[in-house]
């Protein structure tokens, strides 16, 4: 069998490799330095196992879809100070479309709010937002500010090249919305709570959900917890295949148990879900 490769330009040049016996022979092949290369306007791919070829045209545009375009380099870390905005605004973009001036810039600005002055929680929990930033590596940042410097929770230092938030989650160990224990219903520990997975509509598909909740069950072993859970919205079944994907699964709520469930509209219903770490 040959293959025959076909480069058109001014100065055609064409490649022919015998697979009928080994080593393959390379004929017409003539050295040319890499300044001379004449530009390609189309590339031809020929097979053939008879004089009679059998061929097919695959055209530059067709080859460079055969090659996706690669992403930017996505860096997942904890939120800062700088951040705030861009987090307000991809939660209230993903979580509430359909609002529009002023109603989704008063979302955000309480959103905004929220995260600034609001992160205060019980003695001994933890809760930290983390952030999928784009065009942006962490080893090339440069920082201004002290590490010991936080509002909110939230880290204070900034960064004069910290890149585009596209994707959000919490994740705290408060353990507001799990089922509490006891006759005093205490909270329960050990178990780390994942809300707000929210990722830009044009960063979707990109696996930055995926690398969010990995963060996020890195951080709550670093906390000593031997297990996360979320809830997750029945009627997105893409979530809820995504988080089993990613080894969660549904947890059975007991006739009758009045466990607490985020708090959203009442014709809402949840799934849910807790894997072990």
């Amino acid at each position: 069998m040959q293959m025959m490769i076909s480069l058109g330009g001014p100065s055609s040049m064409t490649t022919v490799v015998n697979c009928s016996s080994l080593p393959l022979r390379i004929k017409n092949l003539k050295h040319q330095s890499f300044s001379s290369v004449p530009k390609i306007s189309h590339c031809e791919i020929g097979f053939s196992s008879s004089p009679s070829y059998m061929s097919g045209v695959c055209r530059a545009s067709q080859v460079a879809e055969i090659f996706p375009t690669v992403s930017p380099e996505i860096v997942v870390r904890e939120a800062r100070i700088e951040d705030c905005w861009e987090v307000a605004e991809t939660h209230c973009s993903c979580f509430f479309p359909e609002y529009s001036f002023p109603l989704d810039f008063v979302l955000r600005m309480d959103r905004l709010v929220g995260m600034l002055f609001g992160f205060s929680i019980p003695k001994g929990c933890k809760r930290t937002c983390l952030v999928a930033v784009t065009g942006s590596s962490g080893e090339d940042s440069f920082y201004v500010g002290s590490d010991n410097f936080k509002i909110g929770g939230l880290d204070g230092k900034f960064s004069l090249n910290k890149g585009y938030v596209a994707g959000i989650l919490t994740v705290d160990t408060v353990a507001d919305f799990l089922p509490r224990k006891g006759p005093l219903r205490q909270r329960r520990t050990g178990i780390a709570y994942v809300s707000n997975v929210a990722v830009r509509e044009m960063f979707r598909r990109k696996g930055i959900a995926k690398r969010l909740i990995a963060k996020a069950e890195a951080k709550a072993k670093t906390w000593g917890c031997r297990a996360i859970a979320l809830h997750c919205d029945l009627n997105n079944p893409g979530a809820t295949k995504l988080y089993m994907s990613q080894g969660f699964r549904c947890i059975k709520v007991p006739e009758g148990a009045n466990w607490p469930q985020p708090r959203t509209s009442a014709d809402v219903q949840f799934n849910f879900m807790m894997k072990l770490l």
